[in-house]
């Protein structure tokens, strides 16, 4: 199972008005481990950005000025994309403003639902915790998950931390890192990821099986999904 955690900064609201993507930052998962295997590119959007957006998001037009177009990257977000999952927190906006570059970029392009199936994480949240704020700084003070170094909206930091917030909504591991790493800006305006590698040499782990007092306190935390979730729990129903 691929999925794709996406993110998107936008120079306004509404692309009606010619507003337009400037940074998307997708974050890989397979099999709901995360991978970084990542995309993320700056974009050159041709026109000014609004002042309530720099306000959001820090990114000045004089930052963009070096930056590739949509067209530049299309081809290869596409490829990236395409047949994954996507996680996107308010879908209906990020969408819709991919969308329009698709259309922008070429007649022929594909829309999003061409390409992948679309999960809402915002309507998801509204599911979880109706009256509740579900916007995500509340989703991460819920679950616990550490958004300190978020002074700003970026669109790789919002879908890394969308990445531990969706694991944690659905039960999974959440913040699995493999390793020491280090980010730079490549003169294209990607980010690059450096691994670490594991030494093939290592030990092989030891497995830990449960005794029962452990599968008695497994038991119990089933039991408390049971009662806490209108849906029931899905490891005590019936396959």
């Amino acid at each position: 199972m691929r999925q794709i955690v996406l993110d998107t900064e936008t120079t306004g609201l509404d692309p009606k008005e010619g507003h337009r993507i400037i940074e998307i930052g997708c974050v890989e998962m397979v099999d709901r481990r995360l991978t970084r295997n990542n995309f993320h590119h700056y974009i050159q959007p041709d026109r000014e950005i609004d002042a309530g957006a720099i306000e959001v998001h820090g990114i000045t037009n004089e930052f963009l000025a070096n930056k590739p177009r949509f067209e530049e990257v299309a081809e290869s977000f596409v490829r990236f994309v395409a047949g994954a999952e996507l996680i996107i927190h308010n879908a209906p906006f990020d969408v819709g403003f991919l969308d329009h570059e698709f259309r922008r970029w070429r007649p022929d392009a594909p829309c999003v639902a061409d390409l992948c199936e679309v999960t809402d994480t915002l309507a998801m949240a509204r599911r979880l915790h109706p009256g509740q704020r579900n916007g995500l700084d509340a989703l991460c003070k819920r679950y616990s998950v550490d958004n300190s170094h978020r002074e700003l909206h970026g669109a790789l930091l919002d879908a890394e931390i969308l990445a531990d917030v969706y694991l944690a909504m659905t039960g999974g591991q959440v913040a699995l890192h493999l390793g020491s790493e280090s980010r730079e800006e490549d003169g294209g305006g990607s980010r690059v990821v450096h691994r670490g590698r594991i030494d093939p040499e290592r030990p092989s782990l030891r497995v830990v099986r449960a005794d029962d007092a452990a599968l008695e306190a497994h038991a119990r935390r089933l039991s408390a999904i049971q009662s806490g979730c209108s849906d029931g729990c899905l490891w005590l129903k019936d396959v």
